[in-house]
């Protein structure tokens, strides 16, 4: 059997860089981490609403910054900026104490293209395996809407209790190129799951952008 690796794990140092941007003591790394990992799961659920595709987390002495990259940034920041300061006051009180003196800020940045996000896509499915949608036809939509978006190529694959069925299998809908071992492709990946009444229903994607090269990377 090949092995299977996530495109994304695949291709750091290469042509992605890492979400979390900081250098810590071998006896803080693990705390520090675990903090990075909780709070990208509560911005998530807090910002379930604005469409969060990515968060990247910067930290340089006595400063944090949190790189909430989103669909819809309006609702996160809110009116006059309300949104995104009760978002900054949570944050402190959970995972920054004042007892640390760290300094936090939030930085919102616009999606342009949510189609071409793997994570975007995954969602977008999962509310509709939600609210009973066919799994057929969802992929399809999805993947037409990937299309359109200017992708080269791209794979949707679910897993479950489809449509209730009795017995779990493997259902997916490809289109397109998909180098998943070439370095250069600049591929979205993403998995997750939808919660629905016959069980968890497992949903990865797969989007090929095209092919990054060194001076486009570094430009």
């Amino acid at each position: 059997m090949g092995q299977k690796v996530n495109p994304r794990v695949h291709r750091l140092g290469v042509i992605r860089g890492w979400n979390s941007r900081w250098f810590a003591a071998k006896k803080d790394y693990a705390p520090l981490l675990q903090v990075d990992l909780l709070v990208r799961k509560f911005v998530r659920s807090a910002l379930k609403e604005a469409g969060v595709a990515n968060v990247e987390i910067e930290r340089s002495g006595k400063n944090a910054t949190v790189l909430v990259h989103a669909a819809k940034p309006g609702i996160i920041i809110g009116r006059g900026g309300q949104g995104i300061e009760d978002v900054k006051k949570k944050l402190v009180q959970r995972f920054f104490p004042k007892k640390k003196g760290v300094t936090v800020t939030i930085t919102v940045q616009e999606v342009t293209r949510p189609s071409l996000s793997a994570e975007l896509v995954l969602q977008g499915i999962a509310v509709d395996l939600e609210n009973r949608v066919g799994f057929r036809r969802v992929m399809k939509q999805a993947l037409h809407r990937i299309e359109k978006s200017g992708a080269q190529g791209a794979r949707i694959q679910v897993s479950g209790r489809l449509d209730g069925a009795e017995i779990a299998r493997r259902e997916h809908l490809a289109w397109g190129k998909l180098p998943l071992q070439s370095l250069r492709a600049d591929i979205d990946y993403a998995r997750g799951k939808a919660g629905t009444i016959y069980g968890a229903i497992g949903i990865k994607v797969w989007i090929y952008r095209g092919e990054v090269f060194e001076k486009e990377k570094n430009g």
